[in-house]
């Protein structure tokens, strides 16, 4: 059974289960462990050798009446939130907030920054309201100009149409020099553009990394010296190139990242509670509709934002179980 986020009402609790009773509505994060190594007790959960993803590496993810979790992976609901919008936002709300968070010392500051790729989509829409909250400055990446309103909503310093430019897939063989040549000034166009924003030779401070195979050597390239491109997905292609020398001599951090610590997971979903984030729903679709809204997105045919299931929430809407 897939499906790694949720909303819903705890049913039944384990003898050992202090934390949480049968009735309290909840949200789910999907990382799961068996909490009994090091990293789990006192380092970071997510480099536990036992760290698993519940509803893509487990039997028994969220698209079903009901579900087993871990206690660790609860949290509180939003009440303002109606039930599907509640559950559409953990997964990549998390994700984002450790990507930005995560990694010491490269953490987002105020005055930052910081270039998102795929600003509509469901991690972008994260980044880039983290980003503003903190007082830093999203420069976001979308595939077209119906794109940059929704951007520019959601708190946007600037906001670059990615096909203005021709600069994607893998690098060029260094030793082809005109190739390489010919690659090299079509990066400094786009590196232009986020001038734009940053100012003229302000590189950007990180880059929100997850397309991978088609945006990798430009991020490389783009960002600042000493600064970091961090990583959660590959979605156009897992084989990530990028020129070594500017890595090494400009002192650039390549980092991986994968979901959250429950702190992590925590403290984001606070955000949500106090409203200074909003779970950016675009679509709700029926039980059945769960086919398609993977389809959807495999096609990247799917509205900015987030999409959500009604499990056995009656109708949309509903923010108590009456």
């Amino acid at each position: 059974i897939a499906g790694s986020d949720a909303s819903g009402v705890v049913w039944a609790v384990g003898s050992k289960v202090k934390r949480w009773k049968i009735g309290d509505e909840v949200v789910i994060h999907c990382n799961q462990d068996d909490g009994d190594d090091e990293e789990c007790n006192g380092g970071d959960p997510m480099l536990s050798n036992s760290q698993r993803i519940w509803g893509y590496e487990t039997p028994d993810g969220s698209f079903a009446q009901f579900t087993s979790v871990q206690q660790q992976q609860i949290m509180h609901r939003p009440k303002h939130l109606t039930w599907e919008e509640s559950g559409c936002y953990v997964l990549c709300l998390a994700t984002a907030y450790r990507m930005l968070y995560g990694h010491e010392p490269h953490t987002l500051k105020p005055g930052q920054n910081v270039l998102v790729w795929g600003a509509t989509g469901g991690l972008g829409v994260f980044a880039t309201q983290l980003i503003k909250f903190a007082g830093a400055n999203a420069i976001g990446v979308v595939s077209s100009e119906d794109k940059i309103k929704y951007v520019k909503s959601l708190g946007a310093k600037g906001i670059i149409n990615r096909k203005n430019f021709n600069c994607w897939g893998e690098l060029p063989d260094v030793s082809d020099t005109k190739a390489y040549g010919e690659y090299l000034e079509k990066v400094k166009e786009f590196g232009k553009a986020i001038w734009e924003f940053t100012g003229k030779y302000v590189a950007v401070d990180s880059v929100f990394e997850h397309p991978g195979g088609q945006t990798f050597p430009v991020s490389c390239f783009v960002v600042k010296r000493g600064g970091m491109v961090v990583y959660c997905a590959a979605t156009s292609g897992y084989n990530l190139t990028f020129d070594a020398r500017y890595g090494w001599m400009h002192q650039k951090r390549i980092q991986g990242s994968h979901f959250a610590t429950l702190k992590q997971a925590s403290e984001a979903n606070k955000l949500i509670i106090n409203k200074n984030i909003q779970p950016c729903m675009s679509e709700v679709l029926s039980w059945k509709d769960i086919p398609e809204a993977h389809m959807k997105m495999a096609r990247n045919e799917h509205k900015p934002g987030n999409m959500a299931v009604l499990v056995q929430a009656k109708k949309p809407g509903m923010k108590t179980l009456k």
